[in-house]
């Protein structure tokens, strides 16, 4: 993978106050607690925070997943102590059903100013007019092979310089951005699998100049190797996770809900 430039974090200016990983996976403890609680009581939300639900405007704690979540039954997560971003792929009960869930916060002096949720519920994620099914239980299981959060050895990691600039033309030149990925790249879309991570893809020789799909949040854990980007693509709010080291990408799993817009637009 090239260098590229710095750090990219969701919210522009880095964060001020501490931002270490334990504090931001305690933040994602205690929000996905709240969450199944139905209430938002104890979290650290900014006076400001702002609030998505599949693109729309929610109101914490009233709308949306707020009043349906059960416990959460398993998510991995990208730590970015630079920006003071996570982003998280989940599975989520909703009554008897489980979802696949996408959540991204932003943290700014220890309180949430930022939070994007995807929830992909039957219908809503069509290809090519059809409903194309979730498979959560695939997103579980993705870890025996993939292992997410597992530190990637020193000698091995990239820098999130450079997993922010694969991440940057992956989107600027799709499906011509998919470079460097390794002939066994395991891809699912909500836990199914469309086929490889190179299939129908082509890799651009040098830097990406066009904006096939806009992204409005790109960030990186070189600790883990896992690079997150969230974009609108085709109808559909999109997050994006990749798992990558040693200068390839081994695994990219997308959650996508219809929408009108990301509701960061503005971003």
């Amino acid at each position: 993978m090239a260098d590229g430039g710095g750090s990219t974090s969701a919210g522009g200016a880095p964060s001020t106050g501490g931002c270490s990983r334990d504090f931001l996976k305690s933040t994602l403890a205690a929000y996905f607690a709240a969450l199944a609680a139905h209430s938002p009581t104890g979290l650290p939300l900014a006076d400001s925070v702002k609030a998505t639900e599949n693109g729309k405007a929610v109101k914490v704690g009233e709308e949306g997943l707020w009043k349906t979540a059960g416990t959460v039954k398993y998510y991995k997560s990208a730590l970015d102590t630079d920006g003071c971003n996570t982003a998280s792929e989940a599975v989520v009960p909703e009554g008897s059903t489980d979802l696949p869930v996408a959540l991204r916060l932003k943290i700014v002096g220890q309180k949430i100013t930022e939070i994007e949720t995807i929830a992909v519920r039957a219908g809503d994620y069509k290809v090519s007019g059809s409903d194309y099914p979730s498979k959560p239980d695939a997103i579980v299981m993705s870890d025996a092979s993939v292992m997410w959060e597992s530190p990637v050895p020193t000698a091995m990691r990239n820098t999130t310089q450079e997993m922010n600039a694969w991440m940057s033309k992956y989107f600027k030149a799709f499906p011509a951005g998919v470079c460097n990925a390794d002939a066994n790249c395991k891809r699912l879309e909500n836990g199914n699998s469309p086929g490889g991570c190179n299939l129908g893809a082509s890799c651009q020789a040098g830097d990406a100049t066009g904006n096939v799909i806009k992204s409005h949040a790109i960030f990186s854990d070189a600790e883990t190797g896992i690079g997150v980007g969230f974009d609108f693509f085709m109808g559909n709010a999109d997050m994006h996770l990749f798992k990558m080291y040693g200068g390839k990408v081994y695994a990219v799993h997308a959650i996508l809900g219809t929408a009108t817009s990301t509701g960061w637009d503005d971003k």
